[in-house]
């Protein structure tokens, strides 16, 4: 089969259809490829919020089982009166009834205003802020086994956590052959910890 230039005008149409198949096919071909693209983009998309979202419901999870780990620790430092406002008069309470035991000889004690308290090494405490009163004690003591006796009362007996510093301990002057008691003094504080978003 030949064809001429003749030809054309009775093949026109035929050209023009195919033709216009042509550019309907590429259309079709780009279109393809154009919503391919935005499909993988769309499924990269849901797989990333996907991904967030399990990562947020391990997230929630471990929050909850930390929760659970540390509500008997948390609880049992609020029963203990650490957690909240300083309790000054509890703890001056507790040295009076101390001292009416005859745990010491002589028991003296000072409690200075609470301030910040930034232990060594740093510790992080999340939401909760750690304050120090700091208290110094006098003691006149028969034997040192006293001393120890008192520091464990004053975490057994005492509402709140008492914190010993350093303890000094020296004979007081003896009378004759008789040996004198022992004089100590201790520095150390009471901690207190307080949620920073309390009101």
């Amino acid at each position: 089969m030949s064809f001429s230039i003749g030809d054309i005008p009775e093949i026109k149409w035929s050209l023009l259809t195919f033709a216009a198949s042509l550019g309907v096919a590429a259309g079709l071909v780009n279109y393809s490829a154009s919503y391919e693209h935005q499909a993988r983009q769309d499924r990269q998309a849901a797989q990333r919020q996907l991904n967030e979202a399990r990562d947020q419901l391990v997230s929630a999870q471990s929050d909850l089982e930390n929760m659970a780990a540390y509500r008997q620790e948390y609880q049992a430092l609020a029963a203990q009166k650490v957690i909240g406002d300083e309790q000054r008069l509890d703890w001056m309470e507790g040295l009076e009834k101390l001292r009416e035991q005859g745990v010491a000889l002589d028991l003296k004690y000072s409690i200075s205003p609470q301030q910040a308290y930034a232990p060594n090494p740093p510790l992080d405490t999340g939401n909760f802020s750690l304050s120090i009163s700091p208290m110094t004690l006098q003691l006149d003591l028969l034997h040192e086994e006293q001393l120890l006796h008192l520091i464990a009362a004053l975490n057994s007996h005492i509402p709140g956590w008492f914190m010993l510093e350093r303890c000094s301990m020296a004979p007081a002057a003896a009378k004759g052959d008789t040996p004198g008691p022992l004089k100590a003094e201790c520095a150390g504080g009471w901690l207190t910890m307080k949620n920073r978003n309390a009101p």
